[in-house]
């Protein structure tokens, strides 16, 4: 194994572990996760007791089927000279085989979500109540992949009495929610919280002008620069498919991993990439966790991904362990918010701008538009194949069933912890969720959405439905005969006698018009004329108005009279006698 001193968080893990304590860590991709919980779990399995019977004691859960192979590869590696058995769930296996090694009762087994529920609910023999350390690895891609209700199942599936790891490269809020469910008071460690790519790593950018000449960059950059042990990402499989046969025209030495491949292509492809039978892996994002493949020297990101974490985690797959390396990324307009977020996160002196001759990329792109018709060509023919594969699947189907109806119809039905639609619905929102990380994916979410397929009904559904419709209209016949009953019930009462029939010749013309009212001319009063203006025209003091001094104001008595200068100046003493004004 060349194991000489333990990285950190090996080195923080193991020791908490052996005591039986819960271990919540988070390290940078690449610094020895998988041997932080597998040492201990053997050390503790090195002194179980015989007599009580071949129990299963550990699981650990992986996201992908590759890291969960890998996974059981370093296990059976550490445990060569013990007696300790694995065993490996995943998809893409034959189901007969696996429930055969589970009868054998092995001490761990290594499974994937998905599998692991299909054997809990179908499989008699397969129990967990005897299960001692239960090992979530990589927590936050199994999350993010939509594997939030199967883990919950695998838990309430476990006892509670158990030791519990979680390991994950980056820590979240679901993962958070995910420790709260499973753990019990556990110990944090944080190794790399920043959140920082390898020292030894040297990162390197591409700028592309025009989308159209990604291609062109690629190719020039692998025939120039990535001659051997590349890894290459690709958002989408039918992108990266298509660039496997291009490559395959251009003489590169290529293989392709991605989910529409089987189980045994999918491990096919790394045996030849890590045997140097091919120079080149294409692959999508479920290469980019945990897979450690010795002698990687260059990572090129055809299209960057949606967020930083999955960066990380892409580059990661070089210069692990001390080791160096190198990552080339093509970035367009799109991605200039993640370079900056990158530069954040990056020794300056470890990043560098490449430049690649135009003339070569001009060269290579009129070769691609050569072999265009070449590789349309492969492609058609490669789905006509599909087509002709899937036709006589179908028939072999139909033959199994004719020679073996009773056989088949007397298994035992397969039973799923969640309904169909349940289970469509989750798979619905995790591609909207993982379409919502990529720059511009709101158009094409809401398309998705906008256009997705009804779920399709099952008989009894269908019968409900129906009954439901029929139910619905027969109550809208009902309430319409009734309403067509009230009517004529009320055209059909008699008018009373008292009541005389409207003259019509006198009514409007129309119902809305209203009949005109005559203004009536009102004659003017004393308050509806100006003070201070005669009726002749000439202007007089305001009536109840301060007066001025020199204004001859006669002063009149109660019965109207005027009055002279000794009435005047009696008033003025009265006046101003002795009482308060």
């Amino acid at each position: 194994m060349n194991f000489s001193n333990p990285t950190p968080i090996q080195r923080k893990a193991i020791p908490i572990a052996l005591q039986g304590l819960d271990v919540l860590g988070s390290a940078v991709t690449g610094s020895g996760k998988t041997a932080a919980f597998m040492i201990p779990i053997l050390e503790r399995l090195m002194f179980k007791d015989r007599n009580s019977g071949a129990e299963i004691r550990v699981l650990i859960l992986t996201p992908t089927r590759e890291l969960a192979v890998q996974c059981a590869e370093v296990g059976k590696s550490l445990s060569r000279f013990m007696d300790i058995t694995f065993a490996v769930l995943v998809g893409g296996v034959s189901l007969k085989t696996q429930e055969t090694t589970l009868r054998t009762r092995p001490d761990i087994v290594i499974a994937t979500p998905g599998r692991l529920i299909d054997h809990i609910q179908n499989t008699p023999s397969f129990t967990l109540d005897a299960l001692d350390i239960l090992v979530l690895d990589e927590a936050d891609r199994m999350l993010s992949d939509g594997f939030a209700d199967e883990l919950q199942e695998v838990i309430r599936s476990c006892p509670k009495n158990r030791q519990t790891m979680l390991f994950s490269a980056t820590m979240t809020d679901d993962v958070d929610s995910l420790v709260r469910l499973s753990m019990n008071r556990p110990v944090r460690l944080f190794v790399d919280p920043k959140k920082t790519v390898a020292k030894a790593l040297v990162q390197e950018f591409v700028r592309i002008r025009k989308e159209s000449d990604r291609q062109a960059f690629l190719a020039t950059l692998c025939k120039r620069t990535a001659k051997r042990s590349t890894i290459i990402f690709f958002r989408q499989k039918v992108l990266c498919h298509q660039m496997k046969v291009v490559f395959g025209l251009l003489g590169f030495k290529a293989a392709e991993i991605h989910g529409n491949l089987t189980q045994e292509q999918r491990l096919d492809a790394l045996r030849k990439f890590k045997d140097g039978e091919v120079d080149y892996l294409l692959a999508t994002d479920v290469a980019s966790r945990g897979l450690d493949i010795k002698g990687v020297e260059t990572v090129i990101n055809y299209d960057m991904p949606g967020q930083i974490e999955l960066y990380l985690h892409r580059v990661g797959r070089t210069a692990r362990a001390s080791a160096k390396g190198r990552s080339i990324s093509l970035i367009g307009e799109p991605d200039r918010k993640l370079l900056k977020a990158v530069m954040k996160r990056s020794d300056a002196g470890k990043v560098k701008h490449r430049l690649i001759p135009p003339d070569q990329v001009k060269a290579m792109t009129e070769k691609l538009e050569e072999l265009k018709p070449e590789v349309t060509a492969v492609l058609q023919e490669e789905r006509a194949e599909k087509e002709i594969r899937a036709g006589e699947m179908q028939v072999q189907k139909a033959q199994n069933m004719i020679e073996h109806k009773d056989e088949i119809l007397s298994r035992p039905k397969r039973t799923w912890f969640q309904s169909n639609l349940d289970r469509q619905e989750a798979k619905d929102a995790s591609m909207e969720q993982y379409a919502a990380n990529f720059p511009g994916s709101s158009n094409s979410a809401s398309k998705a959405t906008k256009h997705k397929k009804e779920q399709p009904l099952n008989h009894k559904l269908k019968r409900r439905k129906m009954a439901l419709d029929e139910l619905s209209q027969d109550k809208g016949r009902a309430v319409a005969l009734a309403k067509g009953v009230r009517d004529a019930k009320k055209a059909q009462r008699p008018k009373k006698i008292l009541h005389a029939a409207p003259d019509r010749s006198s009514a409007p013309k129309h119902a809305s018009a209203k009949p005109k009212l005559k203004r009536q001319k009102v004659k003017s009063g004393g308050f509806d004329q100006e003070l201070g203006v005669k009726r002749g025209g000439g202007a007089v003091a305001r009536e109840g108005a301060r007066s001025k001094r020199g204004d001859n104001v006669p002063l009149k008595d109660k019965k109207g009279r005027g009055t002279n200068a000794k009435s005047k100046g009696k008033m003025k003493g009265k006046i101003g006698g002795k009482g308060k004004r």
